[in-house]
């Protein structure tokens, strides 16, 4: 079941910041960190399961199986990435049942073509309004809960404008999405013109190298948005860590203390290691009676 905590945080006011996660060492250590959501990305979780682009190559079973792993592992509420819903209504509503079965608390279904693209490259094809339209009526009748929220997002920016994004995102909210999520705007006033066009909770997409300016939380609050979502600062850190980490072995023939590490001591408590000593100490036989038998 989805975790109502998210909503509440929307509805009263709160502006929620929700670091982009890709595979479980990445969940874990954010889920540790305090913040009010996690946002599981397509880009990093595709590229971290099958080192491909974020293309539209990843099926719906490839995504479920990782999200949902995810969500059992961590106790912070979920933003997920859905790409279309994979396909016609049907299997958005199999996309939309699946993911909150999983335990997400929020599902982000896009308006582009198939194959989808990554926000921030180039040609994006977005399907009729209409289309879309229908996907978020869809998606809302399917989910059992409220507390389950429909992201919407549309990726007309980059082909189409700012004024037909905007259109969208009002036909969005229309149609029933909780939040909308207009892609790509490239400059703050573009922002901020969505903010007073869309009467709906906005989320803006912080793409560290992408199109549209980073702005920290204040400031997105400010303009009006309530989730900013840093879909890339994990895997990115993560690139540039075991790069660095990598070449200094490679040239050094050991890890220099040019390097920072994680603890290894705290990282086996991250993954659980204290409840496999606790069990064995608990079920381990004594040594003879084991060589007894």
């Amino acid at each position: 079941m989805a975790d109502k905590s998210l909503k509440q945080a929307i509805t009263s006011g709160e502006f929620v910041t929700a670091p982009g996660v890709f595979e479980l060492i990445s969940a874990m250590i954010a889920d540790t960190a305090g913040f009010q959501a996690l946002y599981v990305t397509g880009y990093g979780t595709v590229a971290s399961a099958l080192g491909l682009p974020d293309a539209g190559l990843a099926t719906y079973s490839d995504m479920l199986g990782r999200i949902a792993t995810i969500v059992e592992r961590t106790k912070t509420p979920v933003i997920a990435d859905a790409d279309t819903g994979y396909g016609g209504l049907l299997n958005v509503r199999h996309t939309v049942r699946g993911y909150e079965q999983a335990g997400v608390s929020a599902i982000q279904l896009e308006d582009q073509e198939f194959p989808k693209k990554c926000g921030h490259t180039p040609n994006r094809r977005v399907v009729p309004l209409a289309d879309m339209v229908q996907k978020i009526e869809v998606a809302v009748d399917s989910r059992k809960s409220d507390d389950f929220l429909i992201v919407a997002r549309t990726d007309a920016r980059t082909a189409h404008g700012i004024d037909e994004a905007i259109r969208r995102g009002k036909a969005f909210a229309k149609a029933g999405a909780d939040i909308v999520f207009v892609e790509s705007p490239e400059s703050e006033d573009e922002m901020k013109r969505i903010c007073d066009a869309i009467d709906a909770p906005l989320l803006a997409n912080m793409v560290n190298g992408g199109r549209t300016p980073l702005l920290p939380a204040e400031r997105l609050k400010s303009l009006g948005y309530a989730i900013a979502i840093h879909p890339a600062v994990g895997f990115l850190a993560m690139g540039a860590a075991l790069k660095k980490a990598y070449a200094d072995l490679r040239e050094n023939g050991e890890t220099t203390e040019a390097i920072d590490l994680y603890d290894f001591s705290r990282f086996n408590e991250l993954l659980g290691f204290s409840d496999i000593w606790e069990f064995e100490k608990r079920y381990a036989r004594p040594e003879a009676a084991s060589a007894g038998e």
